[in-house]
């Protein structure tokens, strides 16, 4: 028998209506999707929601549907489709509200697709040496691009003398990103990640292997979830566990998403988040005498007039540069490689058009 998706459908019926939780509920179901369907739609292909990627297949669960459809690389972990049981390749990808996407590792340079539909992404560090400033940037820019709200989350307060000192390091990375300082093997996360986690959100753990995000996930679930490792002890590094990027529905009804540590994270197509990160910089590079002020030693660059006064720490400058330079290679060798596509699939076209016909 077809269920009933009217009730999802409150644009449709002149205004919101209220209704039990469901399972589409707790999965991230909102009106931003619903004004994407119509009611037949639903009927027809009932929504899903991607939470595990594979290379055999997407995993999608939905409102009394759980089922494996054919990879796919245009969808990714969160997204949501509309589930066609007679063709599941062609289940409609419906549009997203936010979208994490990388540089693919590697020598190519294509993007890859991390994760869909995201309201808060927690960026998972750890009080010891794997505390890097400069990756926290790196995440934290990524989040802005994708138009998630970042947090920054420090584990394994419990192993350093000085949490205050990395808490006050972590909040020098953007003035507008709240930072959470934390034990994660206590009850600590679910009391101060509560204000993020509210039933019907999605929320994200990103971060290097072995920082603590998937016993972040277990922490907030409850019980064992996610996989994890402990850290060597000669490096404190840690041991990669997460192989996968899966989506778990907690029975608070909101969403977590686990996914594996990035050794590299080059950013593409990111301009906006990397300025967004370092708006003190940018705010001042907007008062330099020449707009094409290189920061360096030019007469009436504000930039270097507050490094001198103290205001801006130096190193942050060359960290901004260092990201704008790679942002704008990894974004041209795309826009080129685009390029050449279009240029191919025009001169294919050309020749299929002027082929002479058989008769």
């Amino acid at each position: 028998m077809a269920r009933d998706y009217s009730r999802f459908l409150p644009s449709l019926k002149g205004g919101a209506q209220s209704h039990t939780p469901t399972g589409l509920d707790r999965l991230g179901w909102t009106t931003f999707f619903t004004q994407q369907v119509s009611v037949d739609e639903l009927v027809a292909t009932p929504p899903v929601r991607v939470t595990s990627v594979e290379r055999s297949g997407l995993g999608v669960e939905g409102d009394g549907v759980r089922t494996t459809l054919p990879p796919r690389d245009d969808a990714t972990v969160g997204d949501w489709l509309l589930h066609n049981a007679t063709r599941p390749g062609a289940s409609r990808l419906l549009q997203r509200k936010s979208l994490f996407r990388r540089r693919a590792a590697g020598t190519g340079r294509e993007l890859q697709l991390i994760a869909a539909n995201v309201d808060t992404v927690f960026v998972v560090t750890s009080c010891n040496r794997d505390f890097n400033v400069a990756r926290l940037e790196r995440y934290v820019a990524l989040a802005f691009e994708a138009g998630v709200e970042p947090v920054i989350v420090a584990t394994k307060a419990d192993l350093t003398d000085d949490p205050d000192g990395f808490a006050v390091a972590a909040s020098e990375v953007s003035a507008s990103v709240p930072v959470v300082v934390l034990d994660a093997l206590g009850a600590e996360p679910k009391e101060k990640l509560a204000p993020w986690c509210k039933a019907g959100r999605t929320v994200a753990f990103l971060g290097s292997s072995g920082v603590g995000k998937s016993t972040l996930v277990n922490a907030l679930s409850g019980r064992v979830t996610a996989a994890t490792g402990g850290i060597r002890e000669d490096d404190d590094r840690g041991r990669h566990t997460t192989t996968g990027r899966h989506l778990y529905v907690l029975p608070e009804g909101y969403a977590v998403l686990d996914t594996p540590g990035m050794r590299e994270l080059q950013l593409a197509d990111a301009a906006e988040g990397i300025s967004e990160v370092f708006a003190d910089l940018a705010d001042l590079a907007a008062r330099c005498r020449f707009s094409d002020c290189r920061h360096e030693d030019e007469p009436g660059c504000a930039v270097q007039a507050a490094i001198a006064a103290g205001e801006v720490d130096a190193a942050r400058l060359k960290r901004w540069q260092k990201l704008q330079r790679e942002e704008a290679f990894n974004s041209a060798s795309l826009a080129e490689r685009r390029e050449r596509e279009r240029s191919f699939g025009r001169m294919v076209r050309s020749i299929i058009k002027d082929k002479p016909s058989k008769r």
